[in-house]
């Protein structure tokens, strides 16, 4: 059922900062402009390398989950990875019937890829959240 590892997600108090140490520190070279997804509460970046992605999320809005991580976590940190799945509502079925606990209402949302995403509780993977992501199309 899990595919790939597509990105591991870090939530940074400034997308621009984090970009320059990515850039300037380890030599990315591949790094996309900044969006926002007002749904979630999040503004994005990929720094792209060859095997996956680092996904630089910084809070968009006062209400954004972000905003209590980097609460506790005031230069940022790792906040999730994220898991290629071939049928997200499949993935998503299969992990409420395992006993994990998908949040939010546990509708797929579209994601920065712009494919659907789930979310499972950092309880269920020994104290990570996972993102769970329909396989983008041509994968």
């Amino acid at each position: 059922m899990i595919g790939k590892l597509n990105h591991v997600g870090i939530a940074v108090p400034s997308i621009a900062e984090a970009a320059k140490v990515y850039r300037d520190m380890l030599g990315a070279t591949d790094i996309t402009e900044t969006k926002t997804l007002p749904a979630q509460g999040v503004s994005f970046a990929f720094v792209r390398l060859p095997n996956a992605e680092i996904e630089l999320i910084e809070p968009y809005g006062e209400n954004s989950p972000i905003v209590k991580f980097l609460e506790r976590n005031p230069k940022g940190g790792q906040h999730h990875v994220c898991f290629e799945v071939p049928d997200i509502v499949a993935a998503r079925d299969a992990m409420i019937a395992k006993g994990a606990s998908v949040l939010g209402t546990g509708e797929p949302r579209i994601g920065a890829h712009g494919v659907p995403v789930i979310f499972v509780h950092p309880k269920d993977f020994n104290g990570v959240l996972v993102e769970l992501m329909q396989e983008p199309a041509g994968h």
